[in-house]
């Protein structure tokens, strides 16, 4: 969903309120890194941020950190509305003892915008791209801020080849549009009403990456390291009458990502708003470096 901090109406909610609403073995065989020699030229193994082309589209790329044989390359992808600035300073940390690497979703940043609207499908082919140039076909862990998060367990059941872990940055529900019509009715009023509608449409595509966002079930990418975390600051509660009852959705929403893998574990930031890894980097940080060690293992 759209992630920036913006008011709703005159009642003061913070945008985070929509936004939060909106965002076997994988390996199959030997690790593609394991035992083979990393090349060192910089056109193979890039720093710094490029333009890429992906299915005739230019993605904006930014990527820091030495590649470790053996180890996954860690992709982080953004929230809606957002871009990979907002990942800026996590990858900087991260990229001390890895290799660190996150792009513009088409339509987002400095990346070209959509040929038209996207479905989950049209968003993962990008990934692979990207993955393709970043990662040279070698595993990688996910790490996913809200729609980013949305993505990135929506991918990873269909790449189990490629995708070693992930981690779930207070990632969009997987039955958020369910959600939002079952808790705010259509006769609402007022900033429950409006915050229906806005976040309605954006679900339907009006959002800079024309993603049209589709409920489901969540589908098992295997034993994969995965790490579930969400906000422990309930900002979904400021919304008049509805609030409490958007934060059990929310819940239910992460407790449903565990089953992506048999290995998933669930945790609150405890002083976290939505955005988890500006609020408490050190969670975050903790979070994905423990499921590249384990993804190395």
């Amino acid at each position: 969903m759209n992630h920036s901090i913006r008011t709703i109406a005159a009642a003061g909610l913070c945008a985070t309120a929509v936004v939060g609403l909106a965002g076997c073995s994988a390996a199959g065989g030997p690790d593609p890194l394991s035992g083979m020699d990393l090349p060192t030229a910089p056109e193979d193994w890039f720093s710094g941020t490029e333009e890429i082309t992906v299915g005739g589209h230019s993605v904006n790329v930014s990527c820091s950190g030495v590649p470790v044989p053996g180890e996954p390359v860690i992709v982080l992808l953004h929230g809606g509305g957002d871009d990979l600035t907002t990942m800026a300073d996590l990858q900087e940390t991260l990229s001390a003892d890895a290799r660190v690497c996150s792009y513009d979703r088409l339509g987002a940043g400095a990346s070209d915008g959509p040929d038209g609207p996207q479905d989950f499908e049209d968003i993962g082919e990008t990934l692979t791209g990207v993955l393709d140039e970043v990662a040279l076909g070698g595993p990688v862990v996910l790490a996913g801020h809200s729609m980013g998060g949305l993505i990135a367990a929506r991918y990873a059941p269909d790449h189990q080849d490629r995708v070693h872990g992930l981690v779930l940055l207070d990632a969009t529900s997987p039955t958020a549009v369910a959600d939002l019509e079952d808790r705010i009715p259509e006769s609402a009023t007022g900033p429950a009403g409006e915050l229906r509608a806005q976040t309605l449409a954006i679900f339907a595509g009006e959002n800079p990456e024309r993603l049209v966002f589709t409920d489901g079930e969540v589908r098992s990418a295997g034993d994969i390291p995965v790490r579930v975390i969400q906000h422990g600051q309930q900002y979904l509660a400021e919304v008049p009458e509805y609030g409490p009852g958007l934060e059990e959705d929310w819940t239910a929403g992460q407790q449903a990502w565990l089953a992506v893998s048999s290995d998933s574990e669930a945790s609150t930031a405890e002083n976290s708003g939505h955005y988890i890894h500006v609020d408490e980097p050190e969670v975050a940080v903790e979070a994905i470096e423990q499921v590249a060690a384990q993804a190395a293992d």
